[in-house]
């Protein structure tokens, strides 16, 4: 949960203290120092500042959380659960700016991962074939909206509704 500054300087510091300790010659809290210093680097690859981002997110703070996710340089190497949510919020902040073609990108990669809740991922599902429908894109809204319609038990009833609403217009323009 560090931005990238952040983890600099607290890798910093842990290479400093490791530094100091092998000076007084106690290897053994150098090398949890160095353990350390890993463990942030390590956390920058894997978990990224995609926490930070969901919580600017989810208090609606869009320009922060995308802020925050462009400090991510490579997302391919995110973990498979941050790498999901990294996807979503960056699809919703696209969808928020309506641009429509980069929003249904993230969403699709969205949908490869697992996702905080089986709502999520069939938000992300449902994300593609609207943006799909729209575009004119009926077959590849049609196989989305029925790799949405698999978690039809596991999903709110709100959800369920735009499920439905969806099939309905999709059918509509099928005639």
């Amino acid at each position: 949960m560090f931005t990238n500054k952040a983890r600099i300087i607290v890798t910093l510091l842990f290479l400093a203290l490791a530094a100091v300790f092998a000076y007084y010659q106690t290897y053994q809290l150098s090398a949890v120092a160095v353990l350390l210093a890993g463990f942030v680097v390590w956390g920058y690859f894997k978990e990224g500042t995609v926490i930070l981002a969901a919580k600017q997110f989810h208090h609606k703070e869009f320009d922060k959380a995308e802020k925050l996710l462009l400090q991510i340089r490579n997302p391919e190497y995110l973990g498979k659960k941050r790498r999901g949510f990294y996807e979503f919020i960056f699809g919703s902040i696209s969808l928020q700016k309506r641009d429509y073609e980069e929003a249904e990108k993230h969403f699709e990669i969205a949908a490869q991962y697992p996702l905080r809740t089986v709502n999520d991922h069939v938000a992300a599902l449902v994300h593609v074939a609207t943006i799909s429908y729209r575009n004119g894109n009926y077959e590849k809204a049609t196989a989305f909206l029925g790799l949405a319609e698999k978690n039809r038990d596991n999903i709110t009833a709100k959800m369920r509704e735009v499920l439905n609403t969806l099939k309905q217009e999709l059918n509509n323009k099928k005639k």
